[in-house]
């Protein structure tokens, strides 16, 4: 939808471009720093737009390569890691998980044992 919306803006805005360079057909005189010539109006308009359109075209095209570029490299590096991480991985029983919640203390003992060591630093019993 976003493309649609780029393309439709980019035909209004080369309409626009064009008849305002319809109307303006007058010959204007151009300093090129080294000979000054003398040139339709019409064709100086269309030549910068379409200058400026190769100049943004020719940065649109380098962002994109250099974005697939590096989505190539962080991909291969994705990979990489998955594979390093394959190679390193233990296998975990359930049993082994179930031993380790058993050691942690429940949440209203933590809170005890905080307000417990809350009050052998001086502090009151209500804050942390």
């Amino acid at each position: 939808m976003k493309m649609q919306w780029a393309l439709i803006a980019g035909l209004v805005f080369a309409l626009l471009t064009g008849i305002f360079a319809v109307i303006n057909v007058d010959s204007v005189q151009v300093n090129l720093l080294f000979n000054t010539v003398r040139v339709p109006l019409i064709l100086l308009i269309l030549g910068c737009t379409l200058i400026g359109g190769i100049i943004v075209g020719s940065y649109g095209i380098y962002r994109q390569y250099r974005l697939q570029r590096e989505n190539k490299r962080l991909k291969l590096r994705i990979t990489e890691l998955e594979a390093s991480a394959a190679s390193t991985a233990v296998p975990v029983s359930y049993d082994s998980i179930d031993s380790l919640h058993s050691n942690e203390p429940e949440p209203d003992d933590q809170l005890h044992n905080d307000s417990i060591g809350s009050q052998h630093k001086g502090n009151s019993p209500g804050t942390l």
